[in-house]
């Protein structure tokens, strides 16, 4: 059970191991949030956070974990699903989130990034869309959604574009999958409009997430980002961050402080993309 003084969770915090430098690993991370009466999920692109966020959860630590189904760790394949579920154990009472590919195309970034090993050749590392030559989903994909709509997890749409991402919506639909999450659906490498996110809005299975490190490379300004948080009923408000040259945990909270004041955010707004809304989407 998640402790009643939680004030806050951030779906979405880059946690070492992983495929480049990160400030803090899974359990430093926790200990970061705990003070700060938070709750972490931890990412990686390499793969599974699951084991990591099990053990910082036995040093009462509130984190939890997700799997990246790159190449590198395997691609679109059930058997590490279940494998991360099994390493998450049973005592979290959040769901481990399952992000589709992240390494789907070599794309410029603005991030000053450093390899975790000096033998890690990001570009080497294979390349995965959840789309095939014609552009249906893979039919690993759809395994994928159906295995989801059994185990305690939650899909993330990873770096999906959007015609992807769209597709993706309506056969987690079709499945009946009562979850799925969209990453930072209005990044450049996702693609998705202000027009697209309320034409979602009456999907109750659909979440939205918008991150600060969106904002912090420029992707957003003050009126996009305002805009963008009342696109969608369910908006999630993440960090995206864990970056050694990003801010830290106490300076995400307070310029995010600062962004919801600019953008004219009531309390009961920011409470709930988040707090009541991240809780919904991983809550068992």
């Amino acid at each position: 059970m998640i402790d009643p003084s939680t004030r806050f969770v951030d779906i979405h915090y880059h946690a070492g191991v992983d495929l480049y430098q990160r400030r803090h690993t899974t359990r430093v991370a926790g200990q970061r949030y705990a003070e700060q009466q938070g709750w972490v999920v931890a990412k990686s692109h390499l793969g599974s956070t699951a084991a990591q966020a099990w053990e910082a959860r036995q040093d009462g630590l509130p984190v939890s974990g997700s799997l990246t189904l790159n190449m590198i760790s395997g691609g679109l394949d059930v058997r590490a699903i279940e494998q991360s579920t099994y390493q998450h154990g049973q005592d979290s009472p959040m769901r481990l989130v399952v992000y589709l590919p992240t390494l789907v195309d070599l794309h410029a970034s603005t991030l000053q990034r450093t390899p975790f090993h000096s033998r890690m050749d990001a570009a080497r590392l294979g390349r995965l869309r959840v789309s095939d030559e014609s552009g249906q989903l893979r039919p690993a994909v759809h395994e994928v959604l159906r295995a989801a709509r059994d185990l305690p997890v939650v899909i993330a749409t990873g770096h999906a574009n959007r015609a992807e991402t769209l597709l993706l919506v309506d056969a987690a639909l079709a499945l009946g999958l009562d979850r799925l999450l969209l990453t930072h659906p209005t990044h450049p490498m996702c693609g998705l409009s202000l027009e697209d996110l309320a034409s979602l809005a009456d999907l109750p299975e659909v979440y939205v997430e918008v991150t600060a490190l969106g904002r912090l490379l420029g992707h957003q300004d003050p009126l996009t980002f305002a805009n963008v948080v009342r696109s969608h009923p369910r908006i999630i408000y993440s960090s995206d961050l864990g970056q050694p040259n990003q801010p830290n945990v106490v300076d995400w909270l307070n310029i995010s402080q600062c962004w919801f004041t600019e953008a004219g955010l009531a309390d009961v707004e920011v409470a709930k993309m988040t707090m009541s809304t991240p809780m919904s989407l991983l809550a068992h």
